[in-house]
C-alpha cells in the first residue's frame, strides 16, 4: 500500500484585518520588524527596508544582502506605480569558458544542460552582483521617512543573537547540508563539528543558535556608514577578495559600478480593473501576456471549475513559452527556490510589494568568510548553452521569475499579491490575480483557495484540496495530471502573500502551509 499524507487535515490562516498599517512576509519575526517601523511613524517604503533587511538575517536560506529582487510602489493618492529594480547582473569579466557544458539536465531549479563542476550552481563562479543593498538604499532615498540607521539596526540585534535552529531551519539545514559543507564558514556557521545540521534539542530551554556575528558587523557598518560601505572600501574589497580566492572574476568596480534604479511600473487594463507589474527583466511581462490571452474568458460561476482550470493552464503555458523562447538581457549580448515575498501596507493606503532572493536554497552555498553575507547564485538564470535570448555572458542582467504586482479593482479595492518559489511564482500570481479580478475574491478567500502549478513542462500538479469533479475533470482535460498535497515542506506550490486595502480597512493573509509567514499589524 502507498503512503501518503493525511488527506483530511483542514488548515486555515485567517487574514488579519487592521485600520492600521500591516506586513504579510515568510517570516513572523521580520512582519514584526517592519510592523515596528510603522509603529515609530514610518511610512509603508520605510516597513519594507526594515522586513527586507531583517529576512536576510531570520530566513538566510531564502535571500539577504547577497542577493537582489523587485520593489514596486503605489503610494496613497498616486494614480501609477514605480519599481525599484535591484535585480542581479553578471561580473564584467565573467569567462563562458568557466561554464562548460557536458550535457544531461541540471537537477537543481532549470532544466539546463549540466555544466562541469555545477560552476553556474556553487561557488564563487555562480555569483552575481547582489543589489540588495543598493535597492533599499534607492527606495529610502526616494520615498523612506525613517533614518537608515534605524532600519538596519533591527536586523543587526538579530544577527548578534544568532539564527534559532527550530524545527523548520532543522529541516532546512538538513536538506542543504552536503552543499554548505563544501565552504568552511557555511559550514562553520550552519553545521556542528562533525558536519551534521545544526540542531536544537527537545526541550525549550536547551535552543540552538547559528553564529552570524561576522554578519552582523557587516550589517552594522551598513547601518552607521550608510549603503555605499557594502560597494566600496573595507566590505567591498573583502567581498572581492573572498570571491577571487575561490575562483571568482568578481572586481570592485562590478560593487562600485552597480545601481539600482526606479523605473515606472508596467499598466494595464484587465476587463475595467487596473494591474501593475514590474517590466523587463522579471516575470512581470509574463503575467501581463496571461493576462492578455484571459481577456474575452468570464469564469462560469463563483467557484473556479475544471474549465477554469484547463484554460488557465493552456494561456500559462503558452506565455511561459514564449518567455523561454525571446526573453533575455540582449543589451549585453557577446531559475527548490530560495526566493521570499512580502508586502505592506500603512494606514495612508500606501501599498509596496518586494519579491527578493539568493535565487536556490542558501544561494551559491557559499558564506564569505571575512563579511559573513551568504552569496547568491544569480549564475544559474542563465542558459549555459550559447546563442539564446538568455545565455550566460558577462555584464548582463538576470532573468528572474520574481513577480511582485499592484492590484486595484474595479470597486476600487487595491491589493499587494506576490510570491515564492521559482517558476511556479508567476502561475500562482496569474490565478491569484484571477481569484481577486474575476472572482471578486477578499485576500482571505483567495489566499485559502486551492491552485494548480504550471511549472513543470509535461505536468500539472493540481492541488488535491480541490473537489473530486474538478479534479477528475481536469485528469480529462489535461495530458498530464499529477495530485498533490499543500504541505508545510516540500512546497509542492508557490508560497504566496497577499494584503489588501478597501477603503480605510488593509488586510494581509500569508500562505497557510509556510509555518513562519504571517501577517502583523501596527496596533498589536
Amino acid at each position: 500500500m502507498s503512503r501518503a499524507a493525511s488527506q483530511s487535515i483542514q488548515i486555515r490562516k485567517p487574514a488579519i484585518k487592521t485600520e492600521k498599517g500591516l506586513v504579510a512576509s515568510q517570516n513572523r519575526i521580520a512582519s514584526e520588524i517592519g510592523a515596528d517601523a510603522l509603529r515609530k511613524g514610518g511610512n509603508a517604503i520605510d516597513a519594507a527596508i526594515a522586513t527586507s533587511f531583517a529576512l536576510g538575517v531570520v530566513e538566510p536560506w531564502m535571500s539577504g544582502i547577497g542577493g537582489g529582487g523587485y520593489m514596486i510602489i503605489r503610494r496613497a493618492g498616486d494614480d501609477g506605480a514605480q519599481v525599484v529594480d535591484f535585480g542581479m547582473r553578471t561580473p564584467a569579466e565573467l569567462k563562458i569558458d568557466d561554464y562548460p557544458v557536458i550535457g544531461g539536465k541540471a537537477s537543481d531549479l532549470f532544466p539546463w544542460p549540466v555544466v562541469e563542476g555545477d560552476t553556474n550552481v556553487f561557488g564563487a563562479k555562480a555569483v552575481a552582483i547582489p543589489g540588495q543593498v543598493a535597492g533599499m538604499a534607492k527606495a529610502h532615498e526616494a520615498f523612506g521617512s525613517l533614518p537608515w540607521a534605524d532600519l538596519v539596526a533591527p536586523a543587526v540585534i538579530e544577527a548578534e543573537e544568532g539564527l534559532m535552529v527550530d524545527w523548520y531551519a532543522q529541516l532546512i539545514l538538513a536538506g542543504a547540508a552536503k552543499g554548505l559543507a563544501k565552504f568552511p564558514a557555511s559550514r562553520a556557521a550552519y553545521l556542528d563539528e562533525d558536519g551534521f545540521p545544526k540542531a536544537s534539542a527537545w526541550t525549550a530551554l536547551d535552543q540552538t543558535r547559528c553564529d552570524q556575528s561576522t554578519l552582523a558587523t557587516t550589517l552594522a557598518a551598513i547601518a552607521s556608514q550608510g549603503p555605499s560601505a557594502f560597494y566600496r572600501g573595507a566590505i567591498a574589497q573583502s567581498i572581492v577578495d573572498d570571491l577571487q580566492s575561490a575562483g571568482g572574476r568578481h572586481t570592485l568596480e562590478d560593487l562600485s559600478g552597480y545601481q539600482a534604479k526606479i523605473v515606472t511600473a508596467s499598466e494595464f487594463e484587465y476587463k475595467g480593473h487596473r494591474v501593475f507589474g514590474t517590466p523587463e527583466m522579471t516575470a512581470g511581462p509574463t503575467l501581463e501576456r496571461v493576462l492578455q490571452m484571459l481577456k474575452d474568458w468570464s469564469p462560469s460561476g463563483s467557484k473556479t471549475t475544471d474549465q477554469d482550470f484547463a484554460i488557465f493552464d493552456r494561456v500559462i503555458r503558452e506565455a511561459n513559452q514564449e518567455r523561454f523562447e525571446t526573453m533575455g538581457d540582449l543589451e549585453h549580448e557577446l531559475a527548490p527556490s530560495c526566493t521570499t515575498h512580502f508586502n505592506v501596507v500603512d494606514d495612508q493606503g500606501t501599498i509596496v510589494s518586494v519579491t527578493q532572493t539568493l535565487l536556490s536554497i542558501f544561494g551559491s552555498r557559499m558564506t564569505l568568510p571575512k563579511s559573513g553575507v551568504l552569496m547568491n547564485n544569480g549564475i544559474m538564470w542563465f542558459d549555459p548553452e550559447l546563442g539564446k535570448p538568455n545565455s550566460i555572458g558577462p555584464n548582463k542582467r538576470c532573468l528572474a521569475n520574481m513577480c511582485p504586482t499592484l492590484l486595484e479593482r474595479s470597486d476600487g479595492t487595491r491589493f499587494g499579491l506576490g510570491a515564492a518559489g521559482g517558476r511556479k511564482i508567476m502561475p500562482a500570481v496569474a490565478q491569484l490575480t484571477s481569484y481577486l479580478l474575476d472572482f471578486g475574491m477578499d485576500a482571505d478567500s483567495a489566499i485559502h483557495e486551492p491552485r494548480i502549478d504550471v511549472s513543470l513542462t509535461d505536468t500539472t500538479i493540481a492541488d488535491n484540496a480541490l473537489q473530486a469533479g474538478v479534479r477528475n475533470g481536469l485528469r480529462r482535460k489535461l495530458p498530464s495530471l499529477s495530485e498533490a498535497p499543500r504541505t508545510v515542506y516540500p512546497y509542492n506550490f508557490a508560497c504566496p502573500s497577499i494584503v489588501e486595502r478597501s477603503g480605510p480597512c488593509n488586510a494581509g493573509a500569508t500562505e497557510i502551509m509556510a509555518y513562519w509567514a504571517d501577517t502583523v499589524s501596527a496596533d498589536d
